[in-house]
């Protein structure tokens, strides 16, 4: 095996790790709404899960280890990525808060300042700044 055919191993098991949180989240409560459904659709395709693999990890998410990432930043880069997703699709409409505070835990960040994250991360992407505004600004706001 190829150091690329490994790092691409490697970064295809990090990512079917992290789909696969996202979905113990989204099943914490024993059901999967329809709108928890739709996020799910969009996130797999974002992170490459295949349609085969996408029902193998709903079928049975503790397959796949969760890998939350290391640093701070990584979860930062994730948490953009994800508020970006749900703010600029509008479908969980009143639910999207919900669901982010969810996957937030599942990323790493503490609950008992997951609120306030989530709403300086909401402010972020409504005011559509780049991803390396929104880390600065998530490492400094309590500054």
């Amino acid at each position: 095996m190829s150091f690329s055919e490994l790092f691409d191993s490697e970064f295809k098991q990090r990512n079917k790790g992290h789909f696969s949180a996202i979905v113990r989240v989204a099943l914490a409560d024993g059901v999967v709404y329809p709108e928890e459904k739709s996020f799910l659709d969009k996130l797999a395709s974002r992170l490459e899960i295949t349609e085969s693999e996408y029902e193998e990890i709903l079928e049975d998410p503790l397959k796949y280890p969760i890998n939350p990432p290391y640093s701070y930043v990584q979860r930062l880069e994730r948490l953009y990525d994800l508020t970006r997703m749900v703010h600029v699709d509008h479908h969980l409409e009143d639910k999207q808060e919900v669901l982010l505070k969810k996957i937030s835990i599942a990323l790493g960040f503490t609950p008992s300042n997951v609120n306030y994250i989530i709403a300086k991360a909401l402010s972020l992407v409504d005011k559509k700044v780049d991803g390396d505004t929104f880390i600065y600004e998530m490492q400094h706001m309590n500054k």
